[in-house]
């Protein structure tokens, strides 16, 4: 069969790729410190499995709506609403299977060939191959650690053009950790709404949150921000429920119509029971306290793996101050990120992943969604092999 062309344009995911190799290797037995995966260590919280579980009991196993179940969809509106400053309503919420899905359906309903969208530098690994998919284009606007990595106003005004569709924001942000201060997503929102395009906000980590950050949705900057703004967010990070699939996508309903055609095609729906932990994980009092000792944690080994990597000659990189990820440049090691990534997994059993990735290939990323004895082990190792380079 001759494929689409399509499928030849799209790059397999490095992170899953490298997280695939580790895991393997663990498999035959080789101690590896992986800090490849964003992926909490911890449990999903008790009271979230046990509404799962009780909605199987019930006998919640049938097919449910395209657009998810109406308590979760208006569970998420309420969560928008209190946390955020959104005023949405059920109609304005999909429930995605993860919150990949909600970007995805995105893409495909409202971008087409000729469109433009506008990715800061370094990005998440799928956005820009969504955009390839759609059919769309994407515009890579690189930013550098002197910016600590973020996007500015001028920098997106310049980077518009009249086929300019769509700006995509992320914050806290895959893969470097930073958060946009509330005075730079108001001067973000102020260009947008200039020039009258489209922002999606990934807002996955904002509960992840360090040093006293702030998390500023752009739609709650003022109205017009507001009409032209979409968010995706999900369960996965917070409440530790990666494999569970539940993420959402929030904006004006005839968008969210139009994801809730597509999803009705591709997927149908998010699984049924699993939905009713999604809304303990909003609606519980349990899930707060859960929450925040799961960010102290983070935080903890956030400052250990900071000192330590900046400590070893040849690296260095920004503090983050949101998700749990540290973005390292390795310019000065004389290595590009894959040749990196590979001699440190394949000579010294720690999986990271390449910054080319993520459209940086003088970076690697590195997880600390993961145990702090393993922090400590692999952070030596890393020592070891920045010291044999040369």
């Amino acid at each position: 069969m001759k494929l689409a062309a399509r499928v030849g344009q799209v790059s397999p995911s490095l992170t899953l790729e490298i997280a695939a190799k580790a895991k393997a290797m663990k498999a035959q037995g080789i101690d590896v410190c992986s800090f490849s995966a964003g992926e909490p260590d911890f449990a999903t919280p008790a009271h979230i499995v046990a509404a799962a579980q009780k909605a199987l009991d019930e006998g919640k196993t049938r097919y449910g709506a395209a657009a998810g179940e109406p308590a979760l969809r208006e569970a998420i509106a309420r969560k928008l609403k209190t946390d955020n400053g959104l005023d949405y309503t059920a109609e304005n919420i999909i429930v995605t299977n993860g919150g990949k899905q909600s970007l995805f359906n995105l893409m495909l309903a409202a971008i087409e060939p000729g469109d433009e969208v506008i990715i800061p530098s370094p990005y998440w690994v799928s956005y820009p191959e969504m955009v390839t998919v759609a059919g769309g284009t994407s515009v890579i606007v690189p930013t550098t650690a002197d910016t600590r990595y973020k996007i500015t106003p001028p920098q997106l005004r310049e980077a518009i053009t009249p086929k300019t569709k769509l700006f995509v924001l992320n914050s806290p942000s895959n893969p470097t950790g930073i958060v946009y201060t509330p005075e730079e997503i108001r001067a973000l929102a102020e260009v947008v709404v200039d020039a009258d395009i489209w922002v999606v906000s990934d807002e996955i980590y904002e509960k992840l949150l360090y040093d006293g950050a702030q998390h500023l949705s752009i739609g709650a900057v003022n109205p017009e921000a507001f009409d032209r703004t979409l968010v995706s967010g999900g369960f996965a990070k917070a409440y530790s429920m990666t494999g569970w699939r539940l993420g959402y996508l929030a904006g004006p309903a005839d968008v969210i119509k139009a994801t809730i055609k597509i999803q009705s095609h591709a997927t149908s729906h998010v699984c049924t029971f699993a939905q009713y932990g999604a809304i303990a994980a909003l609606e519980s009092p349990e899930s707060a306290p859960c929450v925040e000792q799961m960010r102290q944690a983070f935080d903890k080994r956030r400052h250990v793996m900071f000192e330590r990597i900046n400590a070893i000659p040849g690296l260095s990189a920004p503090k983050p101050d949101g998700a749990f990820y540290l973005y390292i440049n390795i310019a000065d090691t004389g290595m590009k990120s894959m040749e990196f990534c590979n001699a440190l997994l394949d000579e010294h059993h720690v999986a990271a992943i390449p910054g080319i990735a993520f459209g940086t290939d003088d970076c690697i990323r590195l997880s600390y969604a993961t145990d702090m004895a393993s922090i400590e082990k692999g952070i030596e190792r890393l020592e070891k092999f920045v010291g044999s380079i040369g």
